[in-house]
């Protein structure tokens, strides 16, 4: 019987998902290779001979890809702070995966078999939610990048909800996991890509709603950053 993490590994729902999502090609690392990249060698033959093996992959896409692994991506590095995690060469990719705090633990933890290769896109952060699914069915949906308030999403919200339901409800015999929590990304003609999948509570985040202790009897809806507030009246300043 799978468990809720290993549910979530791109390389286990892929296959039945991948009219939904992103083109995705996965590179099987022997156990010795996993070691390397909990190790974070960035030097030696084992990284040299991944590198190797990523440039037929990487070649199948045009342009930049974006690299990951099974279950976490490189998303706390400086280079996706300042590329969104764009890669052009095989060399930028491992270094962009060992650079990862998230990734080589997640190593060290025994949760990577894949390095996962997918054409880079560059998405507008508005548009990328979290959803929260029980039961098979959308009960709450939350602003995924709590920057700020996003103007543009308060006249689009009712739209993103009914599409994120139908879509959860279409899915629902393919998803991973009855209780789950996935990802997704609004494409600019409205069409839904799902990102990745995240375990139902354990150590997923929130978001905009802020604990796990809900009663997910009912829908919750979707959560937005709130626009900021007015003062008004006779407001007097002192220092």
């Amino acid at each position: 019987m799978k468990n809720k993490i290993d549910k979530c590994r791109t390389s286990y729902w892929y296959q039945d998902l991948a009219d939904h999502t992103f083109p995705t090609i996965f590179l099987r690392l022997k156990q010795e290779e996993v070691e390397a990249l909990a190790n974070a060698d960035k030097k030696g033959a084992l990284p040299k001979n991944i590198q190797k093996r990523l440039k037929h992959p990487m070649a199948s896409f045009p342009g930049n890809c974006f690299v990951f692994t099974d279950v976490v991506s490189p998303t706390d590095t400086e280079r996706f702070k300042l590329k969104n995690g764009a890669v052009y060469s095989p060399a930028s990719a491992w270094r962009f995966l060992v650079e990862s705090n998230k990734v080589t633990q997640a190593a060290r933890d025994g949760l990577v078999e894949h390095i996962c290769i997918r054409p880079f896109r560059r998405m507008t952060k508005p548009r990328e939610f979290r959803l929260f699914i029980k039961n098979a069915e959308l009960k709450a949906m939350s602003q995924y990048w709590l920057l700020r308030h996003f103007r543009r999403l308060e006249g689009r919200k009712k739209v993103y909800w009914k599409k994120a339901k139908e879509f959860v409800k279409q899915i629902a015999w393919t998803l991973p996991d009855n209780d789950i929590v996935m990802d997704i990304y609004f494409t600019s003609t409205g069409e839904i890509l799902i990102i990745d999948f995240n375990p139902w509570a354990e150590n997923t985040n929130p978001l905009m709603l802020k604990s796990w202790d809900i009663d997910w009897s009912s829908e919750l809806g979707i959560k937005l950053i709130e626009p900021p507030k007015k003062l008004g009246g006779d407001i007097s300043v002192s220092f």
